[in-house]
């Protein structure tokens, strides 16, 4: 077996720089697990709250198919001018979400505030919805892999809402 052409390479590890920054916006994770025991064990959830282990499954793909779908977005770097304008806007967008991200995890569980979670994860759905609609109009296969996040952070809005609801 041969190995891998040297652009292969070149390419995987232009990858790398989103896998990290993608996966750095598990940070969000270091609030989560100060909250977990002490309080969001405590609080009242809905019936169809899926089970604790299933979150980190969940995250660990989303994080990786945002990294990837930012990838296929910079690598258009030899796209059209007139495309240009709505790349940067994608890769723009993809970093504020992220921050969104990790903002919504340091106040639902870090501020133990349902509330704030809620006037976090809106503005969080709408710029995935955005990056999504940018990402497509650069490669589409870009924006398909963040429909699963769109529809995730769509049931952790509703969730959020449910939590906060049962816990006023």
């Amino acid at each position: 077996m041969q190995p891998p052409p040297k652009s292969w390479s070149r390419q995987l590890r232009s990858l790398l720089p989103f896998v990290a920054v993608s996966f750095g916006a598990a940070l969000g994770s270091v609030f989560t697990t100060r909250s977990l025991d002490s309080w969001y064990r405590g609080l009242r959830k809905p019936r169809w709250m899926p089970p604790a282990w299933l979150f980190p499954p969940v995250w660990t793909v989303l994080y990786g198919m945002m990294a990837i779908s930012a990838w296929l977005v910079q690598r258009e770097a030899h796209a059209s001018s007139a495309r240009e304008p709505v790349r940067r806007a994608a890769l723009l967008s993809w970093w504020l979400q992220l921050v969104l991200n990790v903002l919504w995890s340091a106040v639902f569980f870090g501020r133990r505030s349902p509330s704030g979670g809620l006037v976090v994860i809106a503005p969080l759905w709408v710029m995935i919805a955005a990056t999504t609609i940018l990402a497509a109009r650069v490669r589409l296969l870009a924006g398909l892999l963040l429909l699963p996040y769109l529809i995730w952070t769509g049931f952790a809005a509703t969730l959020n809402y449910r939590i906060w609801r049962l816990n006023r």
